[in-house]
């Protein structure tokens, strides 16, 4: 678990918890498309994320959106994962970058939790947690790539973490 403090959003932050063998993505995919999921926590495909920093671009961009009134989604969390996508198309983006009813490999996100709720966080979740350190190793090149339209030549003067970065802050300008 990692507590990323906002600066750019005083007193906000931004928790990361990483699992692995999550058996239970199909009951918490029901339970955010009915609105029961409590407390409220985005649920990334952990695969489709080469490292934190992206993440953090997205997780601005959200916060940003909700303080002047322009979220696209209906939570903040859903909106988390709608930035990250790189997608103009919310549907699509939950879909490639939010979980699956068979996803394995989750990373959780959640603004601003209390230790209540980051307990709560974690008893959702039906795997084992482990060090966000082994996300670099896991992502998905491949499928990253694909999603994102990323080239080799691209990768050969930024990281696969800095072209989606570019992409999420570049998104809304065209």
């Amino acid at each position: 678990m990692a507590v990323f403090q906002l600066d750019t959003h005083p007193g906000r932050s931004l928790q990361l918890l990483l699992f692995t063998d999550v058996l239970n993505t199909k009951e918490l995919l029901l339970s955010m498309q009915m609105g029961s999921l409590h407390p409220e926590v985005a649920f990334f495909n952990a695969s489709m994320v080469p490292d934190i920093f992206p993440i953090l671009a997205a997780a601005h961009k959200t916060l940003l959106a909700q303080s002047q009134g322009n979220m696209l989604t209906r939570t903040l969390h859903s909106e988390l994962i709608y930035n990250y996508s790189g997608s103009k198309h919310i549907t699509e983006s939950l879909r490639r970058c939010g979980i699956t009813d068979n996803t394995q490999y989750v990373l959780a996100a959640r603004f601003d939790c209390s230790e209540e709720e980051l307990k709560a966080v974690r008893q959702l979740l039906q795997g084992a947690e482990v060090n966000l350190q082994g996300l670099e190793k896991r992502g998905d090149k491949t499928q990253i790539q694909k999603h994102y339209k990323i080239t080799n030549p691209e990768l050969e003067i930024s990281s696969l973490g800095e072209a989606i970065t570019c992409r999420i802050a570049t998104r809304d300008a065209s």
